[in-house]
């Protein structure tokens, strides 16, 4: 009997950490969307500088 509650105990620990990070996420999302497509341009940017001999081309149209 012990070992089942200590089981629901931490069921319910792990599902109160879980939606707390949700929440957190959920918080910070226009900070998060701003960090990833900071890293995607940073990432875009020296993948174009790596390769010069294209840069004649317009990138827009094959996005």
């Amino acid at each position: 009997m012990k070992s089942t509650w200590r089981f629901v105990l931490k069921i319910v620990g792990l599902s109160l950490a879980v939606a707390g990070a949700l929440c957190i996420i959920i918080g910070f999302w226009d900070k998060l969307s701003e960090d990833v497509s900071g890293a995607a341009e940073t990432l875009r940017a020296k993948r174009h500088s790596r390769y010069p001999e294209f840069d004649d081309y317009d990138d827009d149209f094959f996005e």
